[in-house]
């Protein structure tokens, strides 16, 4: 048993001084606890839930023009993948949701991961998005015509192992060609992907910049918007009447904008710079209607780098959060968005996936930064 001796633990459930005992995995004790095999002395520091990123692609690496990597193979995409994974759970991240990615790249990852092959988070994935002939992503996606077709697709990924189906809603900033706010998969092809998900009680989530199109992805039932970008009341208010979940994934479009003329390709540096004042809009929409937000990144779009993830906590508070509701964005909200029950807070027979940190996180966005100790599934990988 390993006990992390004289902390502060902080949580969705508040903030309390107590020991944190670890074994097998699990978190099975907190408060006073026995002596332990091993103790790590967390004095003047805080125990929190590792973070939970719902949105990354784990083949892609932060390059300024992340198209060029049709050029490579899927073994240069492992290799990627297996540093990216590395570099996440060095910065605290200890589940990652991968939205699209070649072939069965991520599916993979996890389970090395799982089989203790690669050292990194835990990874559900989606296998591929599904997107129209030509449409946002297709380059790495499973292109589909149609609601039969679009089934098919969200079928095969569901026969791969898929935690979670993704389909494209609208286009986006970084496909040639694309239009941003434009709606790409129909209503009725959206509406096939989930009840194909739904049949194997499987979640959704729908990439979607424009309102048209991620109006069609709510009404389709649709469990999570990503990225939302053109975002306005109505729509706000139609998601969370739909009780559908927000995935921000602010660091995507200020990585973007914040590196002119560091070879991002023109049109997807005029298409974010075209939307981030509507971006940020969207913080003020959502707040007010009351819809559930969990955090993502898209970690792996141009300079917005694995290692990075918790900077997406700074973002979200800028832009209106308050610290402790970032820290719910990113523990129990994105917890239950992925599916999962036993991760996300500090209590006994929770599994063991927790960061030390120097400042407390509920009351300082930054303090996700540089953790001094990271737990991965009760192994200690910092």
């Amino acid at each position: 048993m390993h006990v992390l001796r004289n902390g502060t633990v902080v949580d969705a459930d508040g903030v309390r001084e107590a020991d944190v005992a670890i074994e097998d995995g699990d978190i099975v004790a907190v408060g006073d606890v026995g002596d332990g095999d091993e103790e790590t002395d967390v004095s003047g520091q805080f125990v929190a839930p590792g973070l939970i990123d719902c949105h990354v692609h784990l083949m892609m690496d932060g390059r300024p023009d992340v198209a060029s990597a049709i050029t490579e193979s899927d073994f240069d995409h492992a290799y990627v993948a297996a540093e990216n994974l590395r570099a996440a759970v060095e910065a605290g991240v200890t589940t990652v949701r991968d939205l699209g990615g070649t072939g069965t790249l991520a599916l993979d990852a996890g389970n090395a991961v799982a089989d203790g092959r690669l050292v990194g988070p835990r990874v559900l994935a989606c296998g591929q998005n599904v997107t129209m002939t030509g449409g946002h992503g297709h380059w790495f996606g499973r292109e589909a015509d149609g609601p039969a077709e679009v089934r098919r697709a969200a079928r095969e990924q569901l026969k791969r192992g898929a935690d979670v189906i993704k389909c494209m809603a609208t286009g986006g900033v970084l496909t040639e060609g694309a239009q941003t706010g434009a709606p790409e998969l129909t209503f009725e092809e959206i509406e096939a992907a989930v009840e194909a998900a739904s049949a194997k009680g499987v979640p959704t989530a729908a990439h979607a910049h424009g309102k048209e199109g991620l109006l069609n992805a709510v009404e389709a039932g649709i469990t999570s918007i990503e990225h939302g970008t053109f975002m306005d009341r109505e729509a706000a208010a139609a998601m969370a009447e739909a009780d559908t979940w927000w995935v921000p994934t602010a660091c995507a479009v200020f990585n973007i904008v914040e590196n002119p003329d560091a070879g991002i390709p023109d049109s997807a540096m005029a298409k974010a710079e075209a939307a981030v004042d509507s971006f940020v809009t969207s913080f003020d929409h959502t707040a007010a209607e009351g819809v559930r937000v969990a955090m993502g990144t898209d970690a792996g779009t141009p300079f917005n780098y694995f290692g990075d993830i918790p900077q997406e906590m700074s973002y979200m508070v800028e832009y209106g959060m308050t610290p402790g509701e970032a820290l719910e964005a990113a523990t129990v909200n994105a917890a239950e968005l992925c599916g999962l029950d036993d991760v996300g807070r500090v209590t006994e027979q929770f599994r063991a996936d927790l960061v030390v940190l120097a400042e407390n996180p509920a009351e300082d966005a930054d303090a996700w930064v540089d953790p001094a100790h990271v737990f991965a599934d009760g192994e200690k990988v910092v």
